[in-house]
């Protein structure tokens, strides 16, 4: 594929959840390690995916004004609350109940991810573009050895995406123009969303997001992305990098 549309960009912002890292398989074994160590017993991918389901519905609560802003460990820790009553799982401390709230800092990059990454922190400025808070991000870079030059993202503009707000933000902070700027997501609505106003977009397959019976975005077309890749190194080798 040519890459002549994406001549004019300087930086790439990447989706994490799902697009960066494994969050499904990071978080079943979270829960799984803690049943083991403290005697019961979960399903735990079925946890993993009950924890993600809160997600949209809880910041679409942030985004329409019925919540005030509120950071996404926050929120994470709203949904955990719920799903431990939900799966039966009593006994835990509140350190306990703390230390799993934050698996989401601690979650797995996908194998090609940070390779992928070193090579494109050569030519471009990299950065993610989450939904997730600076200290969130910033734990889950120092665990994962993600090679971001900074970090962007909703919490810096207290809106999450798909809100406007988030995607412009990207140019702004970093004294580009929205065309200057590539959003690499695994989500075909967040490609349309950014494309919208003006970044250019890339599509990096993740079939496995959500696990053997789950339902990925597997393509995108012209109209969503100015690029599709496989993963994240050939993501680097189309650009140049």
């Amino acid at each position: 594929m040519s890459t002549q549309p994406t001549s004019s960009v300087k930086a790439l912002v990447f989706d994490t959840f799902g697009t960066v890292v494994d969050w499904r398989s990071s978080i079943a074994k979270e829960i799984g390690d803690l049943a083991k160590r403290k005697g019961f017993t979960v399903d735990g991918d079925k946890f993993a995916d009950a924890w993600r389901g809160g997600y949209g519905p809880s910041m679409n609560r942030v985004r329409t004004g019925e919540l005030p802003w509120t950071r996404l460990d926050d929120l994470h820790r709203v949904i955990l609350d719920k799903i431990l009553v939900d799966f039966r799982i009593t006994g835990l401390t509140d350190a306990e109940t703390d230390a799993l709230n934050r698996a989401w800092h601690r979650l797995r990059p996908w194998p090609d991810a940070v390779g992928g990454l070193t090579r494109l922190k050569k030519k471009f400025t990299i950065a993610p573009l989450s939904n997730g808070n600076i200290a969130l991000m910033t734990a889950m870079a120092k665990h994962s050895g993600l090679p971001w030059d900074c970090i962007l993202g909703a919490e810096l503009v207290r809106r999450y995406k798909p809100d406007r707000e988030v995607y412009l933000s990207a140019a702004d902070f970093l004294d580009l123009e929205p065309g200057e700027v590539m959003m690499v997501a695994a989500h075909v609505g967040d490609l349309r969303a950014a494309k919208a106003l003006g970044l250019k977009t890339a599509f990096v397959v993740r079939p496995n997001e959500f696990g053997p019976a789950g339902k990925p975005d597997l393509k995108a077309d012209a109209s969503i992305a100015d690029l599709s890749a496989k993963d994240f190194n050939d993501l680097a080798a189309q650009m140049g990098a």
